[in-house]
Order: C-alpha cells, then sequence, then structure tokens
C-alpha cells in the first residue's frame, strides 16, 4: 500500500487558444491566465518535430503521434490508479504491458504527495499538471511518467527534465516545498524501464528561464506582425 501526503493545491480550469493551452489562476478578484509549461517546452522544440514530420511524412508522424498519445494516456490512467491503491482498468494490450514492465519501479515510490495535481507560478507565468510528487527511493521528487517504443538517449530528454523542474519551482511558490530531484520513469515497447535522474536543479532553472523567454519573445514578435 501506498502512503499519501495531504497537501493542498489549487483545482484549476484549463483552455486551448490558437494551438496554446492556459490555465485559469485566481489573482485577487479576477483570473490570470497562465499559459502551460508543457506549451513553453513544446513551443521550444518545435523545430526538431517540424523537421521529424518532414522527415517520415505526415502520414506515418500522424500514426506514430495517435499511438504514442494513446499508449501514453493509458499508461498514466494504471499508473495514477495504481499508486492510489486502486483497482486497474482494463485497457490496451500494449498499455497493461508497459504497466507491467514499470511496476516494479513504481514500487520505489511512495509517500505521495500528488498525482494529476494542478500547480502555476505567478513569478513565472505559467502553470501545469504534475504526473507525481512523491519520494523515490525515500527522497522527494517530481516524477514524471513516460512511454516510448525504445529508450531514449540522455541528451535527447532535457526538456522533460525542464518540465519537471518547472513544476519543482511551482510547488515551491505555492507551497514551500522543495523537491530533491527530478525523476523520469520510461516504460519502453522494448520491454525496458529505464529511469533517469537529475539533481542539479540549477542547470534546469536555466534552462526553464531560456524557454520562457523564448516562448514570450516569438510570441510577441508575432503579435507585432499581425
Amino acid at each position: 500500500m501506498f502512503n499519501h501526503v495531504d497537501i493542498s493545491l489549487p483545482q484549476l480550469e484549463r483552455e486551448t487558444i490558437d494551438g496554446v493551452r492556459y490555465y485559469s489562476v485566481p489573482d485577487e478578484e479576477e483570473l490570470l491566465r497562465l499559459v502551460s509549461i508543457t506549451s513553453v517546452t513544446s513551443h521550444f522544440n518545435k523545430e526538431i518535430f517540424v523537421n521529424w514530420r518532414k522527415k517520415v511524412g505526415n502520414e506515418e508522424a500522424d500514426r506514430i503521434t495517435k499511438r504514442a498519445t494513446s499508449r501514453g494516456t493509458d499508461m498514466h490512467t494504471l499508473t495514477e490508479h495504481f499508486l492510489k491503491n486502486e483497482e486497474l482498468p482494463k485497457v490496451q494490450p500494449i498499455s497493461d504491458f508497459l504497466f507491467k514492465i514499470s511496476k516494479q519501479t513504481l514500487k520505489n515510490i511512495n509517500n505521495i504527495y500528488a498525482l494529476e495535481g494542478s500547480l502555476y507560478s505567478k513569478q513565472l507565468g505559467i502553470a501545469g499538471t504534475v504526473d507525481c510528487i512523491a519520494e523515490y527511493e525515500g527522497e522527494l521528487a517530481i516524477i514524471d511518467f513516460k512511454t516510448s517504443a525504445k529508450p531514449k538517449p540522455r541528451e535527447w530528454i532535457d526538456h522533460y527534465f525542464v518540465q519537471c523542474m518547472a513544476y519543482g519551482c511551482m510547488l515551491y511558490e505555492l507551497t514551500g516545498i522543495s523537491v530533491k530531484k527530478l525523476v523520469i520513469i520510461m516504460a519502453c515497447e522494448n520491454g525496458e524501464c529505464v529511469v533517469y535522474e537529475e539533481r542539479d536543479k540549477s542547470k534546469y532553472i536555466k534552462l526553464l528561464t531560456e524557454y520562457i523567454r523564448k516562448f514570450v519573445r516569438d510570441k510577441l514578435e508575432l503579435y507585432g506582425t499581425e
């Protein structure tokens, strides 16, 4: 049985405008609209994604994206039920397989502060939904659950850690709680479950500011041409 720690996190409404996701955050008597960190990271890596679509073709890119989205959604659902000590729902076979190969790794998680919890930072102007805040192998961490066809090279996943660091900053601003590390748990179709850990938070805080600045700068340039 997994232990859960009771902390107060906000319930936020979200909407998508022109392909960008925003969260509505309470600000005195008004609602403040903050951009989703996933939209910020996607924007920063937009050129890589565009080049990949050109390389594989739109039809194949759509097929791969649809498959990845489907297995990822199922995997998140199974993981959330498991960590909540609940009965697991039925899912497609590939997602069930991915969950089974990651189950032993998931048992390293305990003292869970949040699952699919909403967070925001007025200082950074961002918001988002964190997969998991919990202790991993005894240390408090931001934990992100990923699926993949096979393990990704470490240098390909900096944006995952930037996203996790953003959640860490939001958590600290809202609660004063500081995490020790960032953890990515990646279940792969080739049968591997890989754990990537990062303790150098200062590195990813710097990268996070670069991501946010690029997003704001590019949006301002876009608005200036309209």
